[in-house]
């Protein structure tokens, strides 16, 4: 057999027969630039101007160039792509075949984030366009430039781990110091004084306690938002529509009432800014009497404990009526609640029933009533009550002096953390030594878990001496508010007052029979029996 001569023949590609310079026109260079500061203070947008005045010129005084834009971001971080305007406009327009050169001072000034970094400039290289570092002096289409990229990037990357630890430390610091800070631009009732600590604005803080008072006087947060709407209030951050959740924000604010709770979230991820709420994960710093207070803790803690009182069904905040959560069903002990019936008819009517009548096999026995009802009962019970108006101040006056005495809850409070503080010191410290010398495993998790379970009875020591002590300053000044108004109340209610209601009612209870037990908030029951009438059951 004869054995052929191997043979090689190279296929000349078409594409690498370019035209000669002579043949065709030369089409000058589409280049961009890309300018980013960080920060808005004075010598960053400095900094930020220059950039972009220097990019303008050098381009256009390049022949071989044509501008096409300087595309710019301010005040933003360089951490994530994802909300720079002006990077992502310029990104689009390259890969639509507008730009073929993009100028950036750094890779820091590109991004901090090694991925967007190499994602977008490979997103790039596929459409042949490339991007010059002035800073690091590379060209991404040069052979050498992705390497030298990723190892830029992943500097500029650590660069921005390191700058954001050691901000977090050193906000830990201040924390730990008593150092507060707030959002002013976007918080009502403060702006930051000469000493740097919070100064109140009176004309906002007469915001801050209108919504309050109106609250306490039995309005939701709903129509407290629709009232400040409808005043033309500006919101805290200078918007005209108040939402719901702006004003429980502000009920539930403790900056209101001169503390400060701090590390209430943190940053859990660096590179995309994602800010999670601190559910322990990290100290959290209480700091009491910090700044001047807008509303006195007596008024806060009524506030909370009208919010919890509201919460048994998360929509009684916003619905509207001074008997949310009030009215209890003698039956099964449940909330009564509004109905509608023959909505959008002629008959429709609002009638209050329990809530569970109809949840179990056996419905409760009590009746439905009209809210007139409730109201007129209201007055009757108050009548009875005024009545005998100076018994019940002289009451009232020694119940507020004995509630008035918090000394011996505060002792007991104070020991508790202080006995709480050194278990949780203990276990820190017996981990610590866990890791330093070799012991018993076994051993170690069995002593581990008792001082754990000691820890969390102390903590829930503490914590039920602070409801307690709430429970008192919240007891406390409903027994002012209630002696207030009787002492304004010199003659009987001839309609229901909503306002009179708040202030000095805590409960009634309907009984099968259609007795009404209202409560008042000195803890005395005043029995109303209405005659069977209308509502039925």
């Amino acid at each position: 057999m004869t054995i052929q001569k191997r043979t090689v023949q190279k296929i000349e590609s078409r594409l690498s027969l370019t035209s000669t310079p002579f043949m065709q026109e030369q089409r000058k260079k589409r280049v961009a630039a890309y300018a980013r500061v960080s920060t808005d203070q004075d010598e960053q947008l400095s900094s930020y101007e220059a950039q972009v005045d220097f990019y303008t010129r050098y381009i256009n005084n390049n022949p071989e160039w044509e501008f096409v834009a300087v595309y710019t971001d301010e005040g933003i971080s360089g951490t994530n792509t994802k909300k720079r305007d002006g990077f992502n406009r310029m990104v689009a327009d390259a890969l639509s075949g507008k730009i073929d050169l993009i100028l950036t001072k750094s890779i820091s000034r590109f991004a901090r984030n090694t991925v967007d970094t190499l994602t977008t400039i490979r997103q790039l290289k596929t459409k042949g366009i490339e991007v010059y570092f002035e800073k690091e002096n590379i060209y991404t289409l040069d052979a050498k430039g992705e390497v030298m990229i990723t190892i830029m990037s992943s500097l500029a990357q650590e660069e921005s781990r390191s700058i954001s630890e050691n901000v977090s430390w050193g906000k830990r610091r201040s924390m730990e110091e008593g150092k507060i800070s707030m959002p002013y631009k976007s918080f009502l009732g403060y702006e930051k004084g000469n000493d740097g600590l919070p100064k109140i604005v009176e004309e906002e803080a007469a915001i801050v306690r209108e919504i309050y008072h109106l609250f306490l006087g039995g309005k939701t947060v709903r129509e407290i938002a629709e009232h400040l709407t409808g005043r033309g209030i500006p919101t805290p951050k200078g918007k005209t529509n108040w939402s719901v959740s702006t004003i429980m924000s502000i009920l539930q604010n403790e900056k209101y009432k001169g503390d400060a709770l701090l590390q209430k979230t943190y940053t859990a991820d660096f590179l995309t800014k994602t800010i999670r709420k601190n559910k322990g994960e990290l100290p959290q710093y209480y700091i009491e009497n910090s700044h001047p207070a807008i509303i006195d803790p007596e008024t806060f803690a009524l506030v909370q404990k009208e919010i919890e009182r509201r919460r048994p069904k998360r929509r009684q905040l916003h619905k509207s009526s001074p008997f949310n959560s009030k009215v209890i069903c003698g039956d099964c002990g449940g909330y009564y609640g509004r109905k509608v019936w023959h909505s959008g008819s002629k008959y429709e009517k609002s009638i209050w029933r329990c809530n569970r009548k109809y949840d179990g096999e056996c419905c409760c026995t009590t009746p439905n009533l009209d809210e007139c009802e409730l109201e007129n009962a209201f007055v009757t019970a108050f009548n009875q009550f005024h009545k005998e108006k100076e018994k019940h101040m002289a009451l009232m006056e020694k119940l507020l002096s004995r509630l008035s005495d918090t000394s011996a809850l505060e002792k007991q409070l104070d020991a508790t953390k202080a006995k709480h503080a050194r278990l949780i010191e203990g276990l820190r410290s017996y981990m610590v030594e866990n890791t330093r010398r070799i012991q018993d495993q076994g051993e170690y998790n069995r002593r581990f878990a008792e001082m754990d379970a000691s820890c969390q009875k102390a903590e829930e020591q503490v914590n039920s001496l602070q409801k307690q002590l709430l429970e008192q300053h919240v007891h406390r000044e409903q027994i002012s508010r209630s002696l207030n108004i009787l002492k304004q109340c010199e003659d009987r209610l001839e309609k229901f007052s909503p306002d009179i209601w708040n202030a000095i009612a805590d409960t009634v209870t309907v009984s099968p029979d259609k007795t009404l037990i209202f409560r008042f908030h000195d803890s005395m029951d005043i029995s109303v029996l209405l005659p069977y009438g209308n509502s039925g059951k």
